[in-house]
């Protein structure tokens, strides 16, 4: 069952990346539109968490740890993405699975049998291949940094949710939280953004005075981040029933197949070609979801 879950949240967190995509061609303020991507998060989670009476317990406030690792992740990523090679930046967000397991080691002694890492290897191949086009160049680190932090936080992120189960704090009350820190900083961040963005209108010139008011305006802004809060919600709703049932490292890597659904946008709405390494990356990929199936 963890399988299906794993999967359905990969779909989930797919189509939160397809809608990221097409925002980021949008003139938008992007610590507004996660601010209301986590409200969405925040909001479903205190309501359903209250309505199916679920426990509010010490244990679920790991999903303060969990509100910060995105945050952070997420502010890493985009700074990669601005600041360096965006593939390079790509292939290492891809790889949160690998600190997972080796985290989960560490702390808990899961261990791997030979066949499942087996198949873990292979799923990771398969992902590394998509994401590593021929567009990148190892000889061009910059940003790598940005993306190397963004892997840990992400993968901090994936252990931080294992632990609360292993606490056994309840989804929603963990997931309020999360939402809600993450809610929290990232609304911090935009209005620290409108702080230096006051100064006086003379140090101003015309052309920003004109990008800022054919900017999106900042309820729609707000309101399209809640709309596609509801993906990522249900994505980490999935992800955590999934890691109450299946082995941590094995979860987070079906879970990053999510780059997958993202390919199959670009080649069918935005037109852009599988290259051979992509075709091959997805085969291997699919593969090793196939081949958990059949070791359980």
């Amino acid at each position: 069952m963890w399988l299906l879950y794993a999967s359905l949240s990969a779909v989930a967190f797919g189509t939160r990346g397809v809608l990221y995509h097409w925002t980021s061609q949008k003139p938008i303020n992007r610590n507004l539109l996660l601010g209301g991507v986590f409200f969405t998060g925040c909001l479903s989670s205190l309501l359903v968490g209250l309505t199916a009476g679920e426990r509010w317990t010490a244990s679920a406030m790991v999903g303060i740890l969990m509100g910060l690792w995105s945050f952070l992740a997420n502010a890493s990523m985009f700074r990669g993405f601005a600041s360096g090679k965006a593939s390079i930046v790509a292939i290492l967000t891809a790889l949160p699975a690998v600190v997972v397991v080796t985290l989960a080691f560490l702390l808990w002694g899961e261990r791997l049998s030979v066949w499942q890492l087996a198949v873990f290897l292979v799923i990771v191949s398969g992902i590394l291949l998509v994401r590593f086009t021929g567009t990148a160049s190892l000889g061009r680190l910059e940003g790598a940094k940005w993306g190397l932090l963004a892997m840990i936080f992400f993968g901090l992120n994936d252990v931080s949710g294992k632990w609360s189960t292993l606490l056994g704090a309840d989804t929603f009350p963990t997931l309020f939280f999360m939402f809600a820190t993450g809610t929290l900083l990232f609304m911090a961040s935009w209005l620290r953004e409108q702080g230096v963005q006051a100064e006086p209108r003379e140090r101003r010139g015309q052309l920003e005075r004109s990008e800022r008011f054919e900017g999106w305006p900042l309820g729609k802004t707000f309101g399209v981040g809640m709309l596609i809060g509801f993906t990522n919600v249900v994505g980490m709703v999935l992800i955590m029933y999934a890691f109450e049932l299946g082995v941590t490292g094995l979860v987070s890597a079906v879970v990053a197949l999510n780059v997958l659904v993202i390919l199959l946008y670009t080649r069918m709405v935005v037109k852009e070609s599988f290259s051979r390494p992509e075709l091959v990356g997805m085969i291997l990929a699919f593969g090793g979801v196939v081949l958990l199936r059949f070791l359980g």
